[in-house]
């Protein structure tokens, strides 16, 4: 369908856009106009960024079942793969979410769509995007009314909006979940998506993925990191794939130059120039290339932002000349954390090793941390915590270790002292760095890259790191270390909790 045969129909133009609202769209060049001629919305076709791609991709990719340079018709083939959409704030994913569903609801009979979002909000929006859609015309193709949650089509298809909880996702089997910001799901949830999706008939089960990436090492960057092991399809674009194509603007003068380099010149989207304008004034260089251009994720909330693999990992052995020690934290569902580290004549921390281990008993650990250094131990110290004595057993967990061989000592002092420390040895006001990680520690250097302030529901950064179940564990044993082992000698005023 295209403008010149609109025109054409003259007087019946109406009647005409009607019937052809019933073809369903073949090729991504008759996709892109159906959706311009019936939902009033035109989608960026072109990749401007070197390995990126457009909007239209994923779409194509979504309903035809290929995303390919070409206009011929969509095939099977790639059909079932589940895909990945990182893209930019207002790039678009959420709606094109919502336009994907649509389609599917018109021209796939009997195809089950769940949305869920990382929040309640969240999950509504690409739904509103949808009940908005449904009122271009499309209001004949339901059956019965659009509830609050969910819609269901003539063709026997429908659309439901899930809650964030584990119950909700685990008692679904459709063939499209759509995770929008899956960045902000609870770990537990997307875990439970992962057995959500099943074919049904033609049409494949799919897991569809939608987010900005916020976080290194966060929920987002382990899906694109293992998107090839999993075999999902990564879509990514950027502002410059969706920005509107710029015509009278001098380079020299626009704060978008450093990061355009001529590139909106050849744009052909629907987002404001003087929006990415004012957007980039606005916002930190982090969060820019971030949250706009899909780059490295924003450090802005990272406890160590002094963190560096370059500056801190290196490769490191057991030396015998030095002294060991080892840092537990104590855990069984979430894991129990050890750290073997050694420290030379000038205070340098040299972190040798880690055990990290869930779901397995005390003695199981203590076997399998005495077999990893089998050698003389200068102290081991743990979670202060561990001294008290267990309402069942009466016995405490420090107790328990050391009948199996491991003897521990603990002193207690606020969260921030410990972090403190650390932060004096990662980047001392004058000096070299004092703490190097061998890298064989990919939890440690991974959480160190990882963990962020928590945020409370204002908004607001707390003082304290969040408390994720993940990365937060395997840091409280080295801060245990630190507490223990320098807080004297560095003058660290030490309260009790």
């Amino acid at each position: 369908m295209s403008e010149e045969l609109i025109k054409v129909a003259g007087k019946d133009k109406w009647r005409f856009l009607e019937r052809m609202r019933q073809f369903r769209p073949r090729t991504k060049r008759q996709l892109a106009a159906y959706i311009q001629a019936f939902l009033g919305l035109k989608i960026p076709a072109q990749r401007i960024c070197e390995g990126h791609d457009s909007p239209l991709d994923y779409l194509a990719y979504a309903f035809l079942g290929k995303a390919g340079k070409d206009n011929s018709a969509g095939s099977a083939e790639g059909a079932g793969h589940d895909c990945i959409v990182w893209a930019n704030r207002g790039g678009g994913k959420t709606q094109l979410g919502a336009v994907a569903s649509l389609l599917e609801g018109v021209f796939l009979p009997g195809c089950q769509i769940r949305i869920l979002g990382g929040s309640q909000e969240q999950s509504r929006r690409m739904y509103e995007y949808l009940r908005s859609a449904l009122e271009h015309g499309f209001t004949h193709h339901l059956s019965g009314k659009i509830t609050a949650t969910g819609c269901r089509f003539v063709s026997g298809a429908a659309v439901q909006v899930l809650a964030q909880s584990d119950r909700s996702v685990r008692g679904h089997h459709v063939q499209r979940l759509r995770c929008d910001e899956v960045e902000l799901f609870d770990r537990d949830i997307w875990q439970g998506c992962q057995f959500v999706t099943q074919s049904k008939g033609d049409i494949p089960g799919r897991l569809e993925v939608f987010s900005t990436m916020h976080r290194p090492f966060g929920l987002m960057h382990e899906i694109i990191n293992s998107a090839g092991k999993n075999s999902m399809r990564l879509f990514r674009w950027c502002l410059w794939e969706v920005i509107e194509k710029c015509r009278d603007r001098s380079c020299s003068s626009c704060p978008l130059a450093e990061d355009c380099q001529g590139l909106a010149r050849t744009a052909n989207g629907y987002y404001a120039i003087d929006d990415a304008i004012a957007q980039k004034q606005r916002s930190s260089a982090a969060a820019w290339k971030a949250e706009m251009l899909c780059r490295e994720p924003s450090r802005e909330d990272a406890v160590f932002p002094e963190f560096s693999p370059a500056r801190h990992v290196r490769r490191l052995n057991y030396n015998s000349d030095l002294p060991l020690y080892r840092a537990i934290d104590f855990g069984f569902s979430n894991p129990l954390a050890c750290l073997f580290i050694q420290v030379d004549k000038a205070d340098r921390v040299l972190v040798i090793d880690e055990h990290l281990k869930s779901r397995t008993t005390l003695a199981e650990h203590a076997r399998l941390i005495k077999e990893r250094f089998p050698y003389p131990v200068e102290a081991t110290y743990c979670d202060p915590a561990g001294r008290q004595r267990h309402e069942i057993t009466g016995t405490a967990v420090t107790c328990e270790l050391a009948a199996l061989g491991i003897p521990t000592r603990c002193r207690s002092s606020r969260i921030l002292d410990g972090i403190e420390l650390i932060r004096n040895f990662l980047a001392p006001a004058y000096g070299e760095s004092r703490l190097v990680i061998a890298d064989r520690c990919e939890n440690l250097i991974r959480s160190f890259a990882a963990l962020r302030y928590s945020k409370g529901p204002n908004g607001v950064y707390s003082e304290l790191p969040e408390k994720d179940g993940i990365h937060d564990h395997i840091i409280d044993a080295l801060r245990y270390f630190f507490v223990n082992r320098f807080a004297r000698k560095y003058q660290l005023r030490i309260r009790k909790y």
